[in-house]
């Protein structure tokens, strides 16, 4: 069953974005309808009041370095979830524009019938299927981790039960956060613990929905860089094939705007993800030296071990998928002008070579994608952002001894 409805994902007018589509207008981030709109943002708003109220409570409990340092780590992650959140709706029109862009310069490629182009489309929309979908899953099993990892907590230890009944701890909650009242106890309690499971599924929803469509946007241009390279190199043919002076032009025109499109779009894209993916690269480096921190202090029970150990899980994954297709995307943007010089260029007269080499020296433009103005988002990053935060909890851990 399934499966039958992840089949059903599939748009033909968005062969690749589909899913992520769906996921979007059915999550809140896009609305046409006014009703509807409004609904979805008094939604956002009581989100955005939510991380208010936890920064709010950061400042309460500043004292207790244990407490706040649990609270910090949700409290940054709901801020980069509130952020992604207003990307989507305020930017929405831009977004809209480059998925226009991937669906139909998708569907004019299938049409064409060529089979190598087609099997290049078909390979990176299925690899997309399985990375959105796996995705997804990991997110909806954070959001299942940090709900009910108080009620882990509180059946974990008998002590802590009894603490409990007798009045002298509170309840377990699932994120710290202030509200106008006793949240220990009776409403206040259920109140609070309704308006956590509430934030906590908006915002699993809103990071499975940007970091998907982000990523998958990524794919398409590693694999677009393929399709690409691939017409780039069948230009001529084999070198006997007979080619027209205009229909040669034409061929390479095509390439040419092929790779200005491309350029164009994965400007934008870079413009919409560059300032959050600033702000989750650096909390990602705090919040991974604040987990390890947690990890390995005594006080931390088995329970809220295994809680810290799957948020950090999803914090890596997370930066792990943006580094590592913006790192696929750089390799592939700086291998696609190897098309043009295996093509069967010596063919030609000296008129063509001379548009081959414009056209070679176009596609030495790199496609990247950056964290902010400071930093590229590859490989070398996340190594460095882990390297990074080892550093910062060694340093922290040779304080507390």
């Amino acid at each position: 069953m399934v499966f039958k409805f992840l089949k059903r994902l599939g748009d033909p007018n968005h062969p690749l974005l589909g899913p992520t589509v769906f996921a979007l207008r059915y999550g809140g981030l896009w609305q046409k309808d006014r009703v509807k709109n409004f609904l979805y943002l008094s939604v956002h708003f009581a989100a955005f009041l939510f991380v208010i109220s936890q920064y709010v409570e950061l400042w309460i409990i500043r004292e207790n370095l244990e407490m706040a340092m649990r609270n910090l780590s949700l409290t940054m992650l709901s801020t980069v979830c509130v952020c992604k959140a207003c990307n989507l709706v305020f930017w929405q029109d831009s977004w809209k524009e480059i998925i226009d862009y991937v669906s139909d310069t998708e569907k004019m490629q299938l049409l064409k019938r060529d089979k190598t182009v087609t099997n290049i489309i078909l390979d990176y929309i299925k690899y997309a299927r399985r990375v959105t979908y796996f995705y997804w899953c990991l997110v909806t099993a954070t959001v299942f981790t940090v709900i009910l990892a108080p009620v882990f907590i509180y059946w974990s230890s008998a002590t802590y039960r009894e603490s409990v009944r007798n009045g002298t701890a509170p309840y377990p909650e699932i994120m710290s956060s202030w509200i106008p009242m006793d949240r220990t106890r009776g409403i206040g309690f259920w109140i609070a613990t309704l308006y956590q499971m509430f934030v906590t599924i908006y915002g699993g929803t809103v990071v499975a929905n940007f970091d998907s469509t982000a990523v998958v946007i990524m794919t398409f241009f590693a694999g677009q860089l393929k399709v690409l390279s691939v017409n780039c190199e069948n230009l001529f043919g084999d070198g006997n094939e007979l080619v027209s002076y205009n229909e040669a032009l034409k061929r390479i025109k095509d390439c040419h705007l092929h790779h200005f499109y491309m350029m164009k779009f994965s400007s934008l894209l870079n413009d919409l993800l560059s300032p959050v993916m600033f702000l989750y690269v650096i909390i990602c480096s705090l919040m991974i030296c604040a987990s390890a921190v947690q990890l390995t202090t005594e006080g931390t029970g088995n329970m809220q071990r295994i809680w810290i150990a799957e948020y950090l899980m999803a914090l890596i994954a997370q930066l792990f998928l943006y580094c590592w297709h913006s790192n696929d995307v750089l390799y592939m943007s700086k291998q696609v002008d190897d098309g043009v010089y295996g093509s069967a260029w010596w063919s030609q007269n000296v008129r063509i070579r001379r548009s081959i080499l414009l056209l070679g020296g176009q596609l030495r433009s790199s496609i990247t994608f950056t964290a902010g103005p400071f930093t590229m988002l590859d490989m070398a990053t996340f190594v460095a952002i882990l390297k990074g935060s080892y550093s910062y909890y060694t340093l922290l851990a040779k304080k507390e001894d």
